[in-house]
């Protein structure tokens, strides 16, 4: 057989990027040409302070430096209502062009008049995202990674992983079973799943609340600090519980010694919150590079390693996660098929009643 000289080889090469170039929308092409001139320019980001912060720094705005040139500042706050305050106080200041935080402070954001909606013909990447995920907030947030709630349970007593919510009133772990404290968003989503395993539904939460009454006398402990949830695991003082995420102890959950595993594979779905990028009214860089760099952040290669090194889902469908980190990690196949996703606006009207009815019972 015959082999193809190089000029031959370059010739297909030429030929098959031109092909590949002429199926993308005119918008598309141009993103795609101005990545590689933004070499001199600079992007100012605001993210968190905490684990989610770095990884993002490493993960999205280190290879955006490296793929386009362009530097990137970063900013860092304590929490969403930390990076909420900060905008605020910059007022019309440019002073951010980038933001990722979760979706209650992207609402925020939006219905202050602080943000402006992505020309989401400019997001390439949003093609491999499914519908439900790709915006929010009004449109103001594109949305980046799920947060990600399953069911945390002892991989020394527990050997097959549960496959329904029912685990959580097995008998047998009364007394060695850990619930999301009241204030935590998780405790929302345990009593909207409390209810449609009774019968009821998030417009009907009474079922929720009083099938959670009948854990009243088995629970060890709520799980306001993780380092104390994972410690209680290492020492065998807990089963199961939920529902929770495995990023609230990163590290721990991947070190044999806490016997810490994590399912999503129940049959009545698992609960997610989009958390969002959004852009500021007023920034001090330019759109394109604004968008380049969202745009880099849903890239499949970078989402998977995003979601690996947080333990969040992916939005991208086509993200590659790395092995290791599977274990901990929701599939795109299962995000596809189980995933219900927490609506913040509507949740943020009964929140504040809901903890209360939560903590009532819990608080004896």
């Amino acid at each position: 057989m015959k082999k193809f000289s190089t000029g031959r080889r370059q010739a297909f090469k030429t030929i098959g990027a031109a092909l590949a170039a002429s199926a993308l929308p005119a918008p598309f092409l141009n993103l795609r040409a101005q990545e590689h001139n933004f070499s001199g320019k600079t992007l100012r980001l605001l993210t968190w302070s905490d684990d989610t912060g770095t990884a993002a720094l490493h993960n999205i705005a280190a290879t955006f430096t490296a793929k386009t040139g362009a530097k990137v500042i970063a900013d860092r706050a304590d929490g969403t209502s930390g990076m909420v305050a900060k905008v605020k106080a910059a007022g019309d200041r440019p002073t951010y062009d980038v933001i990722t935080l979760a979706g209650v402070g992207a609402s925020g954001l939006g219905d202050a008049g602080l943000l402006i909606k992505p020309d989401l013909d400019k997001l390439p990447n949003l093609k491999d995202v499914e519908a439900r995920y790709r915006t929010g907030a009004d449109g103001f947030g594109v949305g980046y990674l799920l947060w990600s709630d399953g069911l945390i349970y002892n991989t020394s007593t527990i050997k097959t992983p549960p496959s329904s919510y029912e685990a959580l009133w097995d008998p047998k772990y009364a007394g060695r079973l850990f619930l999301p404290p009241p204030e935590f968003a998780e405790a929302v989503d345990l009593a909207i799943i409390a209810a449609k395993m009774s019968g009821g539904s998030q417009q009907n939460i009474d079922p929720g609340f009083k099938k959670l009454t009948e854990l009243k006398d088995r629970v060890m402990t709520l799980g306001e600090n993780p380092n104390q949830v994972a410690d209680l695991f290492r020492t065998g003082s807990l089963d199961i519980g939920g529902i929770y995420s495995p990023a609230f102890f990163p590290d721990q959950i991947r070190k044999p010694e806490y016997k810490m595993g994590v399912t999503y594979g129940m049959k009545e779905g698992f609960a997610t919150q989009l958390m969002f990028t959004v852009i500021p009214k007023s920034h001090p860089g330019d759109l394109d590079l604004i968008h380049a760099f969202i745009n880099h952040s849903l890239d499949a290669g970078v989402q998977g390693r995003m979601a690996a090194d947080v333990l969040n889902g992916p939005v991208n469908s086509k993200a590659v996660i790395p092995a290791e980190s599977l274990r901990f990690v929701p599939s795109p196949k299962q995000i596809a098929e189980k995933s219900v996703l927490h609506d913040d606006k509507s949740l943020a009207v009964v929140q504040a009643a809901w903890i209360k009815r939560y903590t009532e019972i819990f608080s004896a």
